[in-house]
């Protein structure tokens, strides 16, 4: 089986179908965004991985606001799973770093990731060559924007912003008005 490289990696869905796909994130107020990246490794992988960032690391990232905790975190994914009907096809693991469990699994396949953190997957495929292990398919959701054209993320939510499908909330629009 021919390796994939970095240049022929996939953007887009692919048409076939993994038998374990990764994801990762902090999934701090669960939002559209998160909910198109979750479903796009649902429609790719027969199991999912998802990483959550374990309270310690986001303490590391230095977040210009506070994260909710990772067990807040990890019920409203799961909470949006079962509402998926997927609980049983996932598992959700506390990452510790960028890069999780993706860069020693031997048996996942794919990472699903957004546009702003491909630069990253890219880096995690290069950590597996380097050790051994066969490249990971990397699949790019799309990015969701909020009305004015934004992305949506959790920062701009607890700003009061957004909500967390991206509409411009009232007291926002006053405010630039």
């Amino acid at each position: 089986m021919k390796t994939p490289s970095a240049s022929n990696t996939a953007r887009q869905s692919p048409s076939r179908r993994f038998r374990l796909v990764g994801l990762g994130g902090t999934f701090d107020i669960l939002h559209k965004g998160h909910e198109v990246l979750l479903r796009k490794a649902l429609a790719v992988g027969d199991r999912v991985q998802i990483g959550v960032t374990s309270d310690r690391f986001v303490k590391q990232m230095k977040k210009p606001h506070n994260v909710h905790p990772y067990s807040v975190r990890v019920e409203g994914i799961r909470r949006f799973l079962r509402n998926e009907d997927a609980l049983e096809r996932t598992e959700i693991v506390a990452i510790e770093d960028e890069y999780g469990t993706a860069t020693m699994s031997p048996v996942m396949e794919a990472l699903v990731v957004s546009k702003e953190r491909f630069r990253v997957a890219r880096r995690i495929n290069k950590l597996r060559r380097d050790s051994g292990l066969q490249p990971l398919e990397l699949i790019e959701a799309q990015m969701i924007l909020a009305e004015d054209r934004r992305p949506i993320s959790a920062s701009r939510i607890r700003k009061g912003e957004i909500t967390r499908t991206g509409e411009i909330t009232e007291k926002w629009s006053r405010r630039k008005a």
